[in-house]
């Protein structure tokens, strides 16, 4: 019901329709492809890593790996998070033996050298799902100045050599994740619901908890941004990774007690407005804000982009970067991803509309698409565990419907770096155009997300006549199946098996 209604919505017509107009005009060359927007959460695990996952994770293309949540895929490791590598707080963060790099120098050593990936290190700690009163590791610390010099020497353990380590001048530095979700990343001794005998004062003091959560971030980002930037200038350092970009001017709460309050209530646009004002104050710019998308709406994302350019833009900070550094296909409640109810499961691991299905690839490939003419500079798709629900993967080793398509998306990213102009005048139809170096080769790749459309029609120009093509297709059926269709008056109508998502990628 949900995909029906989305099919509905954004493109307003049955199935069978008038095929959409879609065009390409390799002859005008309108930019070049851009890497970093083809990143991920994936990388290597220091257990059960085997030269073929090792493979699998090459053949998608990714340029670089996010390192949030790798200490939970590395059970028994302590890995990247700033308390795994400096367990005893009570002791001097300037002196490199109260450090605990190993692990994690094994890590981003295979990510680097094995996999081929460059870094991009979250400094801070994992998610942690232990419920809303107890908190170890996502605990807002009690010494800012003390966890900011542990991000200094770890930067400089990795950059610099300190403490027997690396000069792998890893570029970019991510202070926190999600210091917005409540109850798992950046948590209240005594938890972040609200507490009162009646609804009236658990909702007053759930705001308060929030405000003062979100105050004492402020603080936190700026502190540690100022003391990276005095000894590191040249690294670029931002965040915080909030869970999303809403910029309701108000926020809004449940009609029920403060439990029932969700994430889709916080004005993450005026989160960050708070942090840029505070650096502005401070005199220190953050080279980069990022944040995070989970759903089906692919203008929902490319409207956020816009905001947070402008937004930056307004605030003094033209040169910050955008980043969308957790992103994934999601068309069902949070709850029902983790339901053990067997019709739940079916509905959410199985069908076209299913969490790492078909119409998911689709999404994935309509925003890697729209992403490299856009204002965004980074994306990290979430992808972070290679099997199971957040990987590429079942746990009986087949890959799903979002591998394949990350992976035309990587051949295409390499094979042809030249953007060239094309165009979709139909919502749910996107496409993206470019060529080889020396314009010997050509290519598109076209996706249909949830239109209900049995085929596309796309025109070609600087093409000549009678120029061969080789057609891949991606559907719910197939995966890079080579598919027929002819090249009349510069024109190719490619065929679709059924009215669900599909995406094509077509070369000359």
């Amino acid at each position: 019901m949900i995909r029906k209604s989305l099919m509905l919505a954004a493109v307003g017509i049955a199935a069978g329709a008038v095929n959409a107009a879609v065009t390409v005009d390799f002859a005008k060359d309108i930019g070049r492809m851009r890497p970093y927007l083809h990143s991920a959460g994936y990388g290597p695990q220091i257990c059960s890593c085997s030269q073929k996952t090792l493979d699998e994770l090459k053949s998608m293309g990714f340029k670089a790996s996010r390192t949030h949540d790798w200490s939970l895929l590395n059970p028994n490791q302590r890995v990247c998070d700033y308390f795994q590598m400096f367990p005893l707080m009570h002791l001097d963060a300037t002196k490199p033996e109260n450090y605990y790099f190993g692990p994690t120098d094994y890590l981003l050593k295979r990510t680097r050298e094995e996999l081929g990936h460059e870094i991009f290190f979250r400094l801070g700690t994992s998610i942690e799902h232990s419920g809303p009163d107890i908190h170890f590791n996502s605990q807002i610390p009690e010494d800012f100045d003390k966890v900011a010099e542990i991000f200094a020497g770890t930067i400089r353990h990795y950059n610099e050599g300190w403490g027997n380590g690396h000069r792998w001048d890893i570029k970019y530095w991510e202070i926190w994740n999600e210091p917005d979700n409540m109850n798992c990343m950046w948590c209240l001794p005594d938890g972040d619901g609200g507490k009162g005998a009646t609804k009236k004062e658990r909702i007053a003091d759930l705001k308060r908890r929030e405000a003062l959560r979100r105050d004492l971030f402020v603080k936190f980002f700026v502190t540690c941004l100022k003391r990276i930037k005095r000894e590191f200038p040249d690294v670029k350092v931002g965040g915080p990774a909030l869970c999303t970009w809403r910029d309701d001017k108000e926020q809004t709460y449940h009609d029920g007690t403060p439990s029932a309050w969700t994430r889709k209530h916080r004005n993450t646009s005026a989160y960050f407005r708070a942090i840029l004002s505070a650096c502005k104050e401070a005199n220190v710019a953050p080279d980069f804000i990022s944040w995070h998308y989970y759903g089906m709406n692919p203008d929902d994302v490319m409207t956020a982009i816009d905001k947070a350019r402008r937004l930056c833009d307004e605030m003094g900070f033209p040169k910050c970067e955008l980043i969308l550094n957790e992103w994934h296909y999601r068309s069902r409640p949070w709850s029902e991803l983790s339901s053990s109810d067997p019709k739940v499961r079916r509905a959410v691991w199985s069908g076209p509309d299913s969490h790492n299905g078909i119409d998911s690839s689709c999404f994935n490939l309509t925003l890697f698409s729209r992403f490299q003419t856009s204002a965004l500079d980074q994306s990290y798709y979430y992808g972070c565990k290679n099997v199971g629900s957040w990987g590429y993967k079942n746990e009986y080793g087949e890959k799903y419907k979002v591998y394949y398509g990350m992976k035309m998306f990587g051949d295409f990213l390499r094979d042809y770096p030249v953007i060239c102009s094309s165009s979709s005048d139909e919502k749910g139809i996107t496409v993206i155009a470019a060529k080889s170096a020396d314009s010997s080769r050509k290519a598109a790749i076209v996706t249909d997300y949830c239109t209900g459309r049995d085929s596309l029609s796309v025109r070609f120009d600087d093409v000549a006549p009678d120029a061969q093509c080789r057609i891949l297709v991606h559907d719910y059926e197939r995966d890079a199946e080579t598919v027929s269709a002819k090249l009349v008056d510069g024109c190719l109508k490619l065929p679709k098996r059924d009215s669900n998502s599909a995406a094509f990628l077509v070369m000359f």
